[in-house]
């Protein structure tokens, strides 16, 4: 069972039945799987996703990442891939987010804040109301290819520690979390949960050791 003074646990990426039972074993409480993105790490077909998160035991949370934009499309893909939360990478209209709250019933939604300054509190103030969670990461969907996470890079925690305290819903931390920096951004920022991918990876797998020594260093973290 989960330490509930710790942060819940989230591995992105997971590209296997192998890393799924891997990142449980080692004490994940949640998996993300990545569909079709412009650009980074991880991204694997929708129906391999279906076929990973059908064996994943509860309680463990799966999580589809999405770039998609519309509701009725990201409905469609919910259907095959059946995870139990969608994490919008891109920003969708109000009305989206309405109709798929309508849509998905008791499908939890958490929506994608990349921290770049200022301008990313009100962005994730004024989302706050329609999803669950937010995910502080780092990147740019305002670049030509845009950057919809998996940079490895950090962001300012300043800022995520505004929005923390500014947005009222649990937060998720992601961008460039590893072993070392790890209690620097608990103690900063405060999550909910934390978000990691490609610290815990070596040559495009999930390494074991990398990940034991993560979740070690977590638990070895004063809160």
């Amino acid at each position: 069972m989960r330490n509930p003074h710790l942060p819940f646990i989230k591995i992105c990426c997971i590209a296997s039945a192998r890393e799924a039972d891997m990142a449980v074993s080692a004490g994940a409480s949640a998996l993300g799987f990545v569909s079709a993105m412009p650009s980074g790490p991880g991204v694997i077909d929708d129906h391999l996703i279906a076929q990973i998160v059908a064996a994943v035991p509860p309680p463990i949370a799966t999580f589809l990442l999405t770039a998609r934009l519309d509701a009725d499309s990201i409905i469609d893909q919910h259907r095959l891939c059946r995870t139990s939360v969608i994490q919008l990478v891109d920003h969708l209209a109000h009305e989206e987010l309405h109709k798929l709250r309508r849509g998905l019933p008791g499908i939890r939604l958490v929506q994608v804040i990349h921290v770049t300054g200022e301008k990313s509190v009100e962005e994730a103030k004024s989302v706050a109301p329609n999803v669950d969670a937010l995910l502080l990461d780092s990147g740019n969907q305002n670049l030509t290819v845009k950057e919809l996470g998996g940079t490895g890079k950090t962001h300012d925690w300043r800022v995520s520690r505004r929005i923390r305290d500014e947005a009222g819903i649990p937060l998720f931390l992601a961008g460039g979390l590893n072993k070392n920096n790890i209690d620097a951004a608990i103690k900063t920022v405060r999550p909910f949960g934390l978000d990691l991918c490609s610290s815990v990876r070596t040559k495009d797998s999930l390494d074991g050791e990398k990940l034991q020594a993560f979740i070690a260093a977590v638990a070895g973290c004063s809160r």
